[in-house]
């Protein structure tokens, strides 16, 4: 391939991000000893409104760190945005773990902890306040985070859900309607 094209395939091609959110060392138990091996959880995303989440297990860590990426690309799933932040509050829960998710003004950054500020950078997302309580599994609070994601809508879909056009939904939303 010639320079140019190369240089247009990389430009259009979307720059994928890894974040490992945490690599643990399991331990089977058998007759003639223990087994050692490593379980990976890592997010992926593009940093456009694409993030996917995915769990790995080898017996190297570097495998299973592989092998999480590679299904997290896979898995990717698309989070509508508003500018660099979130359309609207939104909460999540898995298991002991709730994520709480607020949209924040231009400027204030990734308020964000852990492994919610991995989905965050990932997702592309560069102004948002978040908060986990409950349970700290890590795993507990990506899918917990992840639930809270999917519940976001964007405009377009709201408004064909109800049969309406974007401008009749901005219309309510602002308080012009009659009492």
């Amino acid at each position: 391939m010639s320079e140019q094209v190369k240089e247009e395939l990389t430009k259009d091609a979307p720059t994928m991000v890894d974040y490992v959110i945490n690599i643990r060392r399991v331990t089977k138990v058998t007759k003639g000893g223990k087994r050692f091996a490593f379980s990976a959880l890592v997010v992926s995303g593009d940093k456009n409104g694409s993030v996917g989440v995915a769990q790995g297990k080898s017996r190297e860590a570097s495998a299973a760190i592989a092998k999480a990426t590679n299904r997290a690309r896979k898995n990717l799933i698309q989070i509508p945005l508003r500018g660099s932040t979130l359309p609207y509050n939104v909460a999540g829960r898995h298991g002991a773990s709730t994520v709480l998710m607020r949209p924040a003004y231009k400027g204030t950054g990734v308020i964000a902890g852990g492994a919610v500020r991995s989905i965050m950078e990932a997702l592309g997302v560069k102004d948002v306040l978040a908060k986990s309580l409950g349970a700290s599994n890590r795993m507990n609070v990506v899918k917990a985070a992840l639930n809270a994601l999917a519940k976001l809508r964007s405009l377009r879909h709201v408004a064909h859900t109800r049969g309406k056009t974007t401008e009749q939904i901005m219309k309510g939303c602002h308080g012009n309607s009659t009492k």
